[in-house]
């Protein structure tokens, strides 16, 4: 079987090139052609001689991602079925607004955590995205931001389908691809990528380290540890003190400010108590807190808390210094909103 000559690095190309009697300045065109112009076939390779074209495609291959099904919200967010190379897919959207389009992009196929709220999580997770193929669903949106929308693509967040952290070699590799300079990369900024986590200590502090200058996301939703394990129950191995230092690690190494992912439900985090224990948490750690409208998948154990309480915590939260923002969903008609990426039909047979 032919390899994905994505997987190969800058110097085991030029190994190759060389091995195989070109110059080795040959490497850098091709990494252009793979990392920046985002060729499919070795044939569009035009900077190279047709022999070595043909060299090429005896022993590598090039499995991008295509869009399967495209479809379009009433509010104008797009959303990718992304088919890859294993008949696999997973979903990316992009999502408009007056100064930017953000493409919130996927990193597993399925997801490996067991969120109750959560289309994704009703999925057996089958494996992990490459960077390659994580890169191409940026490519895919950014070309449908600039054909829709007439701009390039401005942001990415990794809050599509799967936990990123638990991914955390491919990821880090793609966000290297795509904020990499022209002509080895998109030339993308990395203060315009946040990563977002479930919240896994270990590799939050890893991240930190990288020193890639993206943002920092945490799904939250309970600062109570009892109620988070119950809606989350994979959190249970990881206690909010362990988050929380982990976090603080985070600010130190970067300086930078973590936003709060946290939904509101009815009778299960309404509570004045939740709202002081969240007011605690955030007074630990520089945070800002992004309260996110619930989508629903089916499930009537979560049902959107009312616009008062949102107002309370919204109140109580600014009184306390907190910045506080308030995220509508988008796309929720063709399924595109936060929690909502999922193979609507699967997910269906396994509530039923």
């Amino acid at each position: 079987m032919k390899k994905d000559i994505r997987q190969l690095s800058l110097k085991e190309i030029e190994a190759f090139v060389v091995e195989n009697g070109e110059k080795a300045f040959r490497a850098k065109q091709i990494y252009e052609w793979i990392w920046n112009k985002n060729a499919h076939e070795f044939e569009e390779m035009s900077s190279l001689s047709k022999e070595f074209r043909t060299v090429l495609n005896q022993h590598f291959e090039i499995k991008n991602a295509v869009v399967q099904e495209f479809q379009t919200s009433q509010d104008g967010t797009l959303k990718n079925a992304v088919l890859l190379h294993d008949k696999n897919v997973v979903e990316s959207v992009l999502i408009p607004a007056e100064n930017r389009t953000t493409a919130c992009v996927s990193s597993q196929v399925g997801c490996s955590l067991n969120c109750e709220f959560c289309a994704t999580a009703k999925l057996e997770r089958m494996r992990n995205l490459s960077a390659a193929e994580i890169v191409d669903q940026v490519v895919l949106i950014d070309k449908e931001s600039q054909e829709h929308y007439g701009r390039p693509l401005s942001n990415i967040v990794f809050m599509g389908m799967g936990e990123p952290l638990l991914n955390y070699n491919e990821v880090t590799e793609a966000i290297k691809r795509i904020t990499a300079p022209h002509p080895n990369g998109l030339g993308m900024s990395p203060r315009r990528i946040t990563v977002s986590t479930s919240g896994i200590p270990k590799m939050i502090k890893k991240l930190a380290d990288e020193n890639l200058r993206v943002g920092l996301a945490l799904s939250l939703h309970s600062a109570i540890e009892e109620k988070r394990n119950e809606i989350m129950p994979f959190s249970e191995k990881f206690p909010l003190t362990e988050i929380l230092e982990s976090l603080k690690y985070w600010h130190e190494q970067t300086k930078s400010i973590i936003t709060l992912e946290y939904i509101i439900w009815k009778e299960i985090n309404d509570k004045q108590e939740d709202i002081d224990a969240l007011i605690a948490f955030c007074k630990k750690v520089p945070t800002k807190v992004n309260l996110i409208e619930y989508n629903s998948i089916g499930d009537d154990k979560f049902l959107q808390a009312p616009p008062s309480v949102t107002s309370q915590y919204i109140q109580q939260l600014e009184q306390n210094r907190i910045v506080v923002n308030v995220r509508r969903s988008r796309g929720k008609d063709i399924d595109a909103a936060c929690g909502q990426l999922a193979n609507k039909n699967q997910i269906s047979k396994k509530l039923q």
